[in-house]
């Protein structure tokens, strides 16, 4: 199991080293990509969270309660 962990490490290694000679465009294209995929995994592990599935409820009622306040109310109330 060592020798696993030993290659994963290795592979991470050369993988931070290649990242390193991407150009700018390159580098934000592969930014976006991890982006949208690690998106992908906090949806999926989110939904099978009860206790966050309960606090996208409780936002949603709140919303159409009208019970939040915008952006720009919030900026407004804190530079007060």
């Amino acid at each position: 199991m060592s020798q696993n962990i030993q290659n994963i490490a290795t592979s991470f290694e050369s993988l931070i080293n290649s990242v390193g000679k991407l150009s700018i465009d390159e580098k934000f294209k592969l930014w976006k990509i991890l982006d949208e995929q690690l998106s992908q995994i906090e949806e999926e592990l989110w939904s099978k969270d009860p206790s966050f599935q309960t606090e996208i409820r409780e936002a949603r009622e709140a919303y159409l309660k009208g019970d939040f306040v915008t952006i720009d109310e919030y900026i407004k109330k804190v530079q007060k």
